[in-house]
């Protein structure tokens, strides 16, 4: 037997080469610090090929029963506050928070729902929040910007990174409502790229203060906050070399320091009812015991605060989706065309589907989220981009398609809808524009799978030493390659009206790891120029994601012969079917020379209007 070992080895080796192509060797993928070769993330693990359903399967559901009596006292309260005693369009009007109104939420803990009740706030848990947050979605997002600008982002460094003396000092008045807090990152110069901040901070001489000087934009409660999360560059002096360099430090910045001014609220589009300000910072002394987490540590700590808010944009959204579909099924119900109620119509049927099913995604990412979250787990930043995507573009078409619905009476002020569209906009913009968080997902789950991908490049350096880990990956791609599925499936998973779903999950899943491995053995690190590639292998994972979360969702229901399951089995049908027809075309997208050649085109039609200004072409009339 060894003998014959022996002699088939090689052949072995080069069977398995050939499977695994030869780019592999000459690959360089992109690499940092911190990044962990294990996850329980399920979006991770795509970008591997694999199916980790640890996070996923069954839906989770975190809430112990104390918990849940806690969250439905407080549910009819906030909801009958926003229906009986704000008036979204008055504030809109006014374009600031009616003052009553604010009292009003000051009084029911609304600006410190997940500070811990030591520190004088209700202690409420992630998925607790979400549930609260969709409430105030669905009735003003205005309000929703105010109270998130103050806790989702404005005072969650404290809670994250502050320490004892931080969290005693500034959570109890937060928490309160009696000073606002703001996140002040965004400057002139820096929108997406936080790390081309100009803002500095300097160590006085006598070490005992940071020198803040600067300005930052469109800071929402810039105006009103006391309180301030300021993002500026520090001096670092590199302990190895001797080299200085600027570093971005958090800092906890009190207005009432001196120097901290702030401009005339901004004229907006939408969310009016909410303070945008520009701050300007002239010498502000802050104490060295303001630091937020560590010096030079501060793009770390503005991260953080957006992948842990940003899963609370898809609850509240979720909300805003819930009232718009009942305005648009409310009308389509009574509204008589042609002698029939217009919900009769297959063309505002599959409208009001289409809306039901994007919320129900949304929906299901929201609280699969939180209930991750809530259990510990820190690998869901993948997700949380997925769901403030998915969740700001969906809630948009649902506003969009209302309207449609309702014809001129919804372009009609009176009906409300044209404020909610105002307020969407910004969703798709603010906390990561979609587009940056589209590179950010595809990026963050490439270098995940690049260093898989590294560890297999060393095996193949030393191929008789590893045959066998170099036989299974090549039996691997092997199966990949003649249409079976190479790991663990979702079926076990899921409820067995669903068996057919999963199987198509899982082949997605199987694809995009392939896709995803091919992309990185031709581009190697260069993959970072390549977004036209990275934008399609995000839209594939914003769909799987997605399927997924309803697969779970939809099972949850089935089991439980919940008189929703039907219907949830439906949406799921539906969604999976067609998400799985958009990742393929967009896995097509991503390779391919009439691909590249099409996307060739589109950036010099791109280059070619910008260098003209403008539109190339001349006027049909010609003048």
């Amino acid at each position: 037997m060894i003998r014959i070992a022996s002699v088939i080895l090689p052949d072995k080796v080069c069977l398995v080469r050939r499977l695994l192509s030869p780019g592999i060797s000459q690959m360089n993928v992109i690499s940092q610090r911190g990044t962990h070769k294990k996850s329980k993330s399920f979006a991770m693990n795509i970008f591997r090929g694999k199916v980790e359903p640890a996070q996923v399967f069954p839906f989770p559901n975190v809430l112990k029963q104390e918990q849940k009596e806690t969250l439905q006292m407080l549910l009819d309260p906030c909801a009958k506050f926003f229906e009986e005693q704000n008036n979204a369009a008055k504030n809109d009007e006014m374009e600031k928070i009616d003052d009553k109104t604010l009292q009003g939420l000051r009084d029911m803990g609304a600006f410190g729902l997940q500070v811990p009740t030591e520190f004088g706030g209700l202690g409420l848990t992630n998925t607790q929040y979400a549930r609260l947050v969709e409430i105030v979605g669905a009735h003003d997002l205005g309000i929703g910007i105010a109270l998130g600008a103050h806790q989702s982002i404005g005072f969650k460094g404290i809670l994250l990174y502050g320490d004892k003396k931080q969290k005693e000092k500034y959570l109890p008045s937060l928490a309160s409502g009696e000073k606002m807090a703001a996140f002040c990152l965004t400057e002139p110069s820096s929108g997406s790229d936080a790390n081309s901040i100009r803002s500095r901070a300097v160590l006085s001489p006598d070490g005992k203060h940071f020198i803040l000087n600067g300005s930052k934009i469109w800071i929402s409660n810039g105006g009103t906050a006391d309180v301030l999360t300021v993002f500026a560059q520090t001096p670092i002096k590199d302990p190895k070399t001797g080299e200085t360099k600027d570093q971005v430090t958090a800092f906890v910045v009190e207005r009432g320091f001196g120097g901290v001014t702030n401009g005339k609220p901004e004229k907006k589009m939408g969310i009016k009812a909410s303070n945008t300000a520009e701050l300007y910072f002239d010498n502000v002394k802050i104490p060295i015991e303001n630091v937020l987490g560590e010096v030079g540590k501060g793009f770390k700590v503005s991260m953080n605060i957006l992948n842990n808010g940003r899963f609370g944009m898809a609850a509240a959204l979720s909300g805003t989706m819930r009232n718009l579909i009942r305005k648009a099924v409310e009308h389509a119900h009574q509204r008589v065309q042609f002698g029939k109620t217009i919900d009769t119509y297959g063309t505002i049927q599959e409208k009001l589907a289409r809306m039901a099913m994007k919320h129900y995604v949304t929906e299901s990412m929201a609280y699969m989220i939180s209930a991750n979250m809530d259990s510990g787990a820190t690998d869901f930043q993948i997700e949380a981009a997925i769901s403030k995507i998915h969740g700001s573009e969906a809630a948009w078409y649902v506003c969009d398609e209302t309207i449609q619905i309702l014809g001129g009476m919804g372009f009609m002020k009176e009906a409300g809808i044209e404020r909610v569209l105002r307020d969407l906009r910004i969703f798709r913009i603010f906390e990561g524009t979609n587009d940056i968080l589209r590179l950010f997902v595809a990026l963050t789950g490439i270098q995940f799978a690049g260093e898989q991908l590294k560890d297999l490049q060393k095996v193949l350096k030393n191929p008789k030493a590893n045959w066998n880990v170099l036989l299974g990956e090549g039996y691997k791609r092997a199966k990949r390659m003649a249409g079976f599925t190479t790991g663990p499936t979702l079926v076990p998973h899921v409820h067995s009206e669903l068996t057919a779903e999963a199987l198509l999950a899982t082949r997605m899943v199987e694809a995009f790891g392939a896709t995803i491995e091919r992309v990185l053995m031709k581009h190697g690190k260069n993959i970072i120029n390549e977004q036209f590639v990275l934008n399609r292998i995000a839209e594939a994972a914003i769909e799987i994601y997605g399927m997924v979360a309803v697969l779970s969702r939809a099972s949850r229901a089935l089991n439980e012969n919940s008189p929703t399951g039907q219907h949830e089995q439906l949406m799921c049908n539906v969604f999976c079917e067609e998400a799985a027809g958009r990742i393929m075309g967009n896995l097509r997208g991503t390779s391919g020379s009439r691909n590249e050649a099409r996307y060739a085109k589109l950036a010099q039609i791109s280059r070619q209007v910008v260098d003209q200004g403008g539109l190339v072409q001349r006027h049909p009339l010609g003048f």
